[in-house]
């Protein structure tokens, strides 16, 4: 099997159960009016980069790759954020919520090296 294949499939699995973790932690949430909206977020942004990373794999070009690839980190920017409010809020327990955003920042710094690698590759003037 081709080792480039492999990795992009654990990352694009990898990103599914980081998605599914964030579902569980937002069908958590109270039934308040700021559980329901952080509830809503989490999972909009939890679930695209997972959607925006499919759609990566099949960029028309390495600019579009980039692009849709920067998508995908603003998402998991976005969910560490909410993540971060859940935690401050004590919505959720501590010692669930704290793996689940070390994976998050874990997803952030591999999108971060993968479009700086990306854009390293590019010709001098699209850059």
């Amino acid at each position: 099997m081709n080792p480039e294949r492999t990795i992009k499939y654990d990352l694009e699995s990898r990103l599914i159960e980081f998605g599914s973790r964030v579902i569980n932690v937002a069908e958590s949430l109270p039934d308040t009016t700021s559980g329901k909206h952080l509830s809503g977020q989490l999972v909009r942004s939890g679930t695209a980069p997972a959607l925006n990373y499919g759609e990566a794999q099949a960029a028309e070009s390495r600019p579009d790759f980039i692009h849709k690839m920067k998508i995908a980190l603003k998402e998991l920017r976005e969910t560490m954020v909410n993540l971060k409010f859940i935690l401050k809020r004590n919505f959720f327990p501590e010692a669930r919520l704290l793996p689940l955003l070390k994976e998050n920042d874990e997803l952030i710094a591999i999108f971060i090296k993968s479009i700086s690698t990306a854009q390293e590759k590019l010709p001098k003037g699209n850059k």
